[in-house]
């Protein structure tokens, strides 16, 4: 039988058999950590100049949309 202190990766403990709560708060402690989104960019290999122009994409779309929150509204004439 293996030592349980050696565990690695995430626990949850199960209480009165209440599994939902359970599977939340993993959930939510996936949420946190961030390594399901490290697991989903290892997934596949992204050339460096796609992994570039994706972002540099990414960052032109927060821009406008913060130029477009910023706009006056339109006048209604």
């Amino acid at each position: 039988m293996k030592n349980q202190s050696n565990k690695k990766g995430m626990v949850v403990e199960v209480r009165d058999g209440n599994l939902n709560v359970a599977l939340r708060k993993f959930k939510k402690k996936i949420d946190d950590s961030a390594k399901l989104i490290d697991v989903i960019d290892n997934q596949f290999y992204e050339k460096p100049t796609q992994e570039r122009k994706r972002k540099k994409g990414a960052a032109r779309a927060r821009w406008l949309k913060k130029l477009r929150e910023q706009q006056l509204p339109k006048k209604m004439y």
